[in-house]
């Protein structure tokens, strides 16, 4: 007698999980897989200034080549969780940071490949956007695939404080290497670490049983797909689910805009603070802090992230004991979203109205640390509201995001050239949090939309 669909598919999932040195040893190479992500994709933001200099790029071609990532990026989110979700999240994971890393690698080449290094570094950064964006999605495949649903709020919370340390890696040494061996450094130090990244997890991680397996979960879960059907129409049909995509599409926008352009800020803003001279008061009272020879550099590309890997850990923590006190998850997720919306963008606008190093520094890092709220607010409803397509729906919120970005970054880099300004670059970020903050506020909610009326709400 064949077990019923439901337990057989348990039975399946239980022998497909890791074991928990398995789940041990990939969880630590998937948060290097994402600190590395994050070194490649920041690289070229920590080095826009130099390239800059180099090529005779101003500030609205430089924001070409910034914005260009995104367009990559948003293509292949849903391509990513669709694959990972037929032949394994790691297959996806492995091929595509082979071809990210190699391209990071070959950046100084192709830039000195010809003179027209605006378009070949335009191009290397769409392919980039377009590699990198499987990651996240396969990601989620992977992990809801291989871990088992006790450890799994854990194991995300690990491997996604990747992108923080990644983004603090770059910040701290790329910094360094910019100042002692110039910008081509901070690409060949990534792109090498990827690649090895990569020989590693082949070499030790994967092996011809592995890819038997993700064949024979291949061919097992397409029976599932078509059960598990989603009424996709009736789904967007729901004001809460358009305004976690808004609120989703703001977050991104705004931390792509912050990520992209804060390293040319404090270059422009503050070069007596990264080449100090004697005098203080010529580089003006905080600028006397540092000693002679110090990388201020490293201190405003270090300190943000350095700050936003505890908030991160703290909002998710704040979150889970509040509805553990009993408070409602909607208002939850509200008060998360008024951090990480609202009060950030708050610490954005004084970035535009300070003349002060030290200040610039606190208000940047605020900022960059309370965005970090979002995941406990919006990314943590997007499940509340669709758990049987949390993947998807992600996808297609992040997609949004990704092309708010392409015009955000691209937008602000255009302000800044016209006026000559920072202050409409962090007055364009609030603009754009508080968008997405009141259509949250109005419209979000915490209930299931992706079940029929006979099934219960959470």
């Amino acid at each position: 007698m064949q077990p019923p669909p439901d337990e057989a598919r348990r039975d399946m999932a239980g022998d497909t999980q890791w074991s928990r040195p398995e789940c041990q040893a990939w969880t630590g190479t998937l948060l290097l897989g994402t600190c590395l992500l994050y070194c490649a994709r920041s690289s070229m933001p920590i080095c826009t200034v130099s390239m800059s200099q180099d090529f005779g790029w101003n500030k609205k071609e430089a924001g070409i080549v910034l914005s260009s990532f995104f367009w990559g990026y948003c293509l292949t989110q849903v391509v990513g969780g669709h694959l990972g979700d037929r032949i394994g999240g790691e297959k996806v994971i492995l091929l595509s940071a082979s071809a990210w890393g190699s391209i990071t690698a070959v950046t100084p080449l192709l830039a000195h490949l010809s003179s027209a290094h605006l378009a070949f570094m335009t191009f290397s950064r769409i392919l980039m956007g377009l590699l990198q964006g499987v990651y996240f999605p396969a990601l989620t495949s992977l992990l809801s695939q291989k871990v088992r649903e006790s450890e799994r709020a854990f194991t995300y919370s690990i491997v996604g404080a990747g992108s923080q340390f990644g983004t603090l890696l770059t910040g701290a040494v790329g910094s360094l290497l910019l100042e002692w061996y110039g910008w081509q450094s901070i690409f060949y130090f990534s792109g090498g670490l990827t690649l090895l990244w990569v020989w590693y997890v082949y070499r030790y991680l994967l092996s011809e049983k592995d890819l038997i397996l993700a064949l024979g979960v291949l061919a097992q879960s397409r029976p599932v797909s078509r059960h598990n059907r989603v009424p996709w129409r009736r789904l967007f049909r729901k004001p809460a689910v358009w305004a976690a995509v808004v609120s989703q599409l703001s977050a991104a926008c705004s931390f792509f805009i912050l990520l992209s352009w804060l390293p040319t800020f404090f270059e422009e803003t503050f070069p007596d603070a990264k080449n100090p001279t004697s005098e203080p008061e010529e580089a003006g009272a905080e600028a006397g802090m540092w000693t002679e020879g110090s990388p201020a550099g490293w201190i405003f590309n270090v300190v943000p992230w350095l700050v936003a890997i505890p908030a991160s850990l703290f909002s998710g923590f704040l979150s889970d004991h509040l509805i553990n006190q009993g408070y409602r998850a909607i208002t939850v997720r509200k008060l998360m979203q008024g951090m990480g919306l609202g009060l950030s963008s708050v610490f954005a606008l004084c970035l535009g109205h300070t003349s002060s190093f030290c200040e610039s520094v606190v208000f940047a890092s605020a900022s960059i640390g309370l965005q970090t709220f979002n995941h406990s607010g919006i990314s943590v409803n997007i499940q509340d509201l669709a758990p049987s397509c949390a993947g998807f729906l992600f996808g297609v919120a992040n997609t949004a995001g990704a092309l708010a970005g392409v015009v955000g970054v691209c937008l602000g880099g255009y302000l800044m050239e016209t006026t000559g300004s920072w202050t409409c670059l962090f007055n364009l970020v609030a603009i754009i949090s508080n968008l997405g903050l009141c259509t949250f506020l109005v419209f979000g909610q915490a209930q299931r939309v992706d079940l029929s009326s006979t099934h219960e709400d959470l």
